[in-house]
């Protein structure tokens, strides 16, 4: 692959064809020319995987588009795309050298390319028969392809004839993949835009590579009799010629070339021998206008005899792809018969290239050809170009879902295109939708701004609700509000206004995008209320948000006003906290302070009393659960307060012996054994299991006015230990209850825990 150097140098090299060339030439052609030049240095050498060179490749798509009528520009861009293969970064370098137009074709083109060899490489060389599941995606792609640029199909159909024509040239076999998509894809695509010079050729060179017998059996039937049928029609086209200019008539008349492939399919439809195939004798008359037409047929039945069912008017009834022309058969002076078609010069051109003139719009650009200004003429020929071809492929495609009907391929109106639609903008562009799309889903797709402010719709020009299904083919126009957003029925699909995902996801994002904006001025005042409080109203928002972790301000007030972040952290931040002392020393000063205050005060408070520290948080431990009058002892710990144990706890003499300097005096207060005070106490009842046994306990606690309020109770064999938490006021009452419950039938012990 040639890059690097020659890449680098194309910029000089274009700049000395610039020179080269003279100005006065045209910019169209003065296109073509450095578009070769450009790309010869490229493309000399260089073999394609069919073994053609590929400047003779680009220059025979040249002709075959100038054959058709196509303007400079356009075959210019087939050197470029091919010269394209051979750059490391083709569309800045075509960009810079022809253009942002010309860069997007070959992008364009080139992909299309791609996606029709990958197809193609996964046929296979060995499948037969008609293959249309992938006949019709590869006409899908083709159609996406018009939607960005008409010209880009064009140049794909002289392509493949070019390839066509170098096979049978060099007379190399044809890979059949190849030349079975030419027939099933290609060639009805050249017959559905109009453009039947490519589409006769590519049918007859493909089935001379699909069917080589038949093929040559029809070429050597007809080239038998060829001296013959020469004279003959030439014959008849003196004959007609005279006729014509004897009344009058200003008219051209052809001898109509034979197209092998057509014959042989007449024969295979009509069960017809090759001697009745009218159209091996064909004669094609061209006058100026259509009354020209109508009198050139008047007088070829005027010297001939017509034969009935043999008459076609194309001229009062176009074929769908805009073919005009009128088709007779007559029985010449030897009783045999003889095909004349009959058009005038735009229709014959038309029969050639179809859509193809449509195509010269890229040429003229905005001001048109030679400065004139044609805008107006040109978009709506481009317009009219584009839902013409849309709506020749949508037929071709309804074509073969009847044929797969009828041959037992699938369902009634079954398509291959059911799950999408096209549809065109005022100014012909095609859009892409989900089937049953709506004007919604069409606004969105164009714009999201667009969508937000449709409030009206027209198809072919007719008024519809928001939520009519689209079709393919037609033409939709926005009616849109200067501002405002979408409305929340938009988001009910049983209303059916949206059905892309793509638009439903955007009327969704523009009310989330609404309630968080409400959510962070929420958030916002609730912050600048706590400044206030705070006298911090200098404070900087960004920085206050930065401080606490958050990318911006409005990210803070997005959690603030979802409650997700409480006031109080930014209350921390803005209150600066106090040094921390060390633990010991603080355990230090409390121990000395309540040694001070058990002088002091003794112990006449009610419940326990840690000295000198009123307020200090005391909690009674859950091992020993002490309760007056219990001896107890105080244990400062780590946040929880302190711990008021039973001296003779072994936890606490554990503690204490590790840490003694935290000990501290505690005692009960002076209401600690009022009846009114309540303390958890745990009884432990040791007893022989036996039916009865729990509530007789229960029972003898309830006598001694003693409440339980929470039991557990182990067996092992026939003995069964009892833990109840009571609760008392004071242990002294608990002796004459638990001798009441050693006293209940089968209890060995009860004793406090």
């Amino acid at each position: 692959m040639k890059t690097g150097l020659l890449e680098t140098q194309h910029a000089a090299i274009v700049d000395l064809v610039d020179l080269a060339l003279p100005v006065a030439d045209g910019s169209a052609a003065h296109a073509l020319a450095r578009a070769r030049v450009f790309a010869e240095p490229l493309l000399a050498g260089q073999l394609f995987d069919t073994g053609e060179n590929a400047l003779t490749h680009a220059d025979g798509v040249s002709q075959i588009l100038l054959g058709i009528g196509a303007p400079p520009s356009l075959r210019a861009a087939a050197y470029l795309v091919y010269a394209s293969e051979y750059l490391t970064t083709p569309d800045d370098v075509i960009g810079r050298a022809f253009g942002a137009d010309a860069a997007a074709l070959v992008a364009h083109t080139r992909k299309l390319v791609q996606i029709q060899r990958n197809a193609r490489d996964s046929l296979g060389d060995e499948t037969d028969g008609p293959l249309r599941a992938e006949q019709v995606e590869r006409i899908r792609k083709m159609l996406l392809a018009f939607s960005r640029d008409l010209r880009v199909v064009l140049m794909r159909l002289a392509s493949r004839l070019q390839t066509l024509r170098h096979y049978a040239e060099t007379k190399l076999p044809c890979p059949k993949a190849l030349a079975r998509e030419s027939m099933q894809v290609f060639a009805p695509l050249a017959s559905r835009l109009g453009i039947g010079q490519i589409k006769w050729e590519m049918e007859d060179l493909a089935f001379r590579f699909l069917m080589p017998d038949a093929y040559h059996s029809i070429a050597r039937a007809l080239d038998e009799k060829r001296l013959e049928r020469e004279r003959s029609v030439e014959q008849v086209r003196q004959a007609l010629a005279t006729a014509l200019a004897q009344a009058g008539l200003n008219a051209q008349v052809q001898g109509r070339p034979k197209h092998l492939y057509s014959i042989w399919k007449k024969m295979q439809g009509k069960n017809l021998p090759i001697e009745r195939v009218f159209d091996v004798r064909a004669l094609r008359v061209i006058v100026d206008d259509v009354p020209a037409c109508y009198a050139a047929l008047s007088r070829a039945h005027e010297i001939w005899r017509p034969m009935p069912d043999e008459f076609s008017d194309y001229i009062a009834r176009p074929k769908p792809n805009g073919y005009q022309s009128l088709h007779t058969v007559v029985l010449g002076d030897d009783d045999k018969p003889i095909e004349i078609q009959i058009r005038s010069q735009a229709m014959h051109e038309h029969a050639d290239s179809g859509v193809a003139a449509h195509w010269a719009y890229k040429e003229a650009g905005a001001k048109g050809y030679a400065g004139v200004q044609v805008v107006g003429e040109f978009e709506s020929r481009v317009a009219a170009a584009r839902k013409t071809v849309l709506r020749q492929l949508l037929a071709w495609e309804r074509d073969l879902a009847a044929a797969d009907e009828t041959e037992g391929g699938g369902p009634a109106g079954h398509g291959y295109f059911d799950d999408r639609i096209y549809v065109f903008t005022p100014d012909g562009k095609i859009i892409d939708l989900v089937h049953g799309a709506t004007p919604v889903d069409f606004a969105y797709s164009l714009h999201t701004d667009l969508g937000h402010r449709c409030r009206g719709a027209k198809v072919d020009g007719v008024m519809v609700p928001l939520n009519t299904a689209l079709h393919s083919g037609q033409t939709i126009e926005i009616v849109s509000a200067r501002e405002g957003g979408p409305s929340l029925d938009w988001l009910n699909q049983d209303l059916g206004y949206v059905r892309s995902p793509r638009a439903r996801a955007k009327v969704r994002a523009w009310f989330n995008a609404l309630a968080q904006q409400a959510t962070i001025a929420k958030g916002r005042d609730l912050v600048e209320k706590l400044l206030q409080r705070e006298g911090k109203t200098a404070t900087k928002l960004e920085e206050l948000a930065s401080n606490l972790g958050f990318r911006s301000a409005d990210a803070l007030f997005d959690v603030v006003g979802k409650d997700e972040f409480s006031l109080r952290n930014i209350e921390q931040l803005l209150r600066p906290a106090a040094p921390e002392q060390d633990p010991d020393q603080v355990v230090a000063q409390r121990i000395a302070r309540s040694e001070a205050e058990l002088d002091r005060h003794g112990a006449g408070q009610g419940g326990v009393l840690v000295v000198g520290m009123d307020s200090l948080l005391t909690q009674l431990a859950r091992c020993c659960k002490p309760a007056p009058p219990d001896a107890i002892g105080g244990y400062v710990t780590r946040g929880k307060g302190v711990a008021v144990h039973r001296s003779d706890c072994s936890n606490f003499r554990q503690m204490a012996g590790r840490h003694g300097e935290r000990v501290i005096p505690v005692t009960w207060g002076r209401d600690a054994g009022h009846q009114s005070a309540h303390y958890a106490v745990d009884v432990l009842v040791e007893a022989h299991d036996r039916p009865g046994l729990l509530r007789d306990v229960c029972d003898a606690l309830a006598q001694g006015k003693t409440h339980v309020v929470a039991m557990n109770s182990q067996t092992l064999r026939d003995h069964t230990t009892i833990t109840l938490t009571v609760q008392t006021s004071d242990t002294a009452r608990l002796g004459p209850v638990l001798g009441r419950v050693a006293q209940v039938n089968g209890v060995l012990k009860a004793r406090r825990k």
